[in-house]
């Protein structure tokens, strides 16, 4: 029955977010707000929307582990998994605004919500100040989108533009419906996979890194793929970065904010999670600034990354006798060969870069 629940859960999260989105665009072109603002916030946040219900859900039921782990999950999941899967279908293509701006700010905002929790606690300062974070770039893309140029609107207007977009009655109901819908599947993932966790002996912390993270975020998973197939490839790339921003300026602002007590951090998320989070961010930068493509090659390295955080996180939860030999082969051969790896692909990159200048 736990297993019943977490995936009716999960259906009624990614059709309610599909439902949400659809809605709030088509509304959003109706009222005549720029293509622009709708592709770089609302569909990006929209398809966050499940984190957001879901971590709110688990704060105000006091599962704090859960809150906190399914937006640190969930954005290692983003990079990791759905990045990584999508390069595998076909290499993806990334624009100059996410390499100048929206990378280094994932990057930075992953590093203070490491300062904010040093303490053990995201109290209601620091959610504050998270949510104004998200507020001030919501007006920065605001600001940024009337100074587009003509091409760059039509472009976005071919994706979001008002053909077939509906009465706004039959819009305003997709809104009303999908986040009905996310409200009854949020409750009905988090109890799931709380059953499952119990009955499995896992803490709430592991839940929400992998099991509710991964549920979560199937709306990312859908939008990128298809995206990458269609040939919108940055697309792809800018919804999975889109989507972290949301979930650390707004996810966890929010939830800090409606907790009653703040979002508790463990010392387990304090001593890895979060900064496997924000090595995770930091590793988009080299792969992104390589020719502003990701790589098939790229693709399959952060996919094995992927597969070896889970298999840590299991095996650490069940205190499995091959823990201490896997961490001790990722840490001292495998992320250091990485490392070197990509520091040779950056300066190979900046060389061809230099000599073409000079040409």
């Amino acid at each position: 029955m736990a297993l019943i629940l977490f995936l009716a859960g999960l259906a009624f999260l990614i059709v309610g977010a599909e439902l949400l989105v659809r809605g709030a665009s088509r509304l959003a072109a109706l009222f005549g707000i720029s293509p622009i603002v709708i592709g770089l916030t609302i569909v990006a946040f929209g398809t966050s929307a499940p984190e957001l219900v879901v971590s709110v859900k688990s704060a105000l039921a006091d599962q704090p582990g859960i809150a906190l782990g399914n937006v640190v999950g969930s954005n290692i999941f983003n990079v990791l998994f759905i990045l990584g899967l999508t390069a595998l279908i076909v290499p993806l293509t990334v624009s100059q605004r996410l390499i100048r701006l929206d990378v280094p700010l994932m990057i930075a905002l992953s590093v203070v919500v490491l300062l904010f929790s040093l303490d053990g606690q995201l109290g209601l300062l620091e959610s504050g100040l998270l949510v104004l974070a998200l507020a001030s770039y919501v007006g920065f893309t605001i600001y940024q989108s009337r100074r587009e140029s003509a091409a760059v609107n039509e472009e976005y207007s071919s994706e979001f533009g008002r053909e077939g977009i509906g009465p706004w009655p039959l819009n305003a109901a997709f809104v009303v419906g999908g986040l009905a819908l996310l409200i009854v599947g949020a409750g009905w993932l988090v109890d799931g996979a709380v059953r499952i966790g119990q009955y499995l002996g896992v803490s709430e912390l592991v839940i929400g890194l992998t099991v509710v993270a991964a549920g979560t975020s199937m709306p990312e998973v859908v939008t990128s793929v298809v995206a990458a197939i269609r040939g919108e490839r940055d697309i792809a790339v800018g919804n999975v970065v889109g989507s972290n921003l949301f979930n650390i300026m707004g996810v966890l602002g929010v939830t800090g904010l409606v907790a009653p007590q703040g979002i508790a951090v463990s010392s387990a998320a304090l001593s890895f999670d979060i900064p496997v989070m924000i090595a995770v961010a930091i590793a988009c930068l080299p792969i992104l600034f390589t020719g502003g493509v990701i790589s098939r090659q790229e693709g399959l390295l952060l996919l094995g990354y992927y597969v070896a955080y889970t298999l840590y996180l299991v095996m650490a939860a069940t205190h499995h006798a091959a823990l201490a030999p896997f961490s001790s082969v990722m840490l001292f051969f495998v992320i250091p060969l990485t490392g070197i790896t990509i520091l040779v692909i950056t300066l190979q990159e900046h060389r061809r870069n230099a000599r073409q200048f000079k040409r």
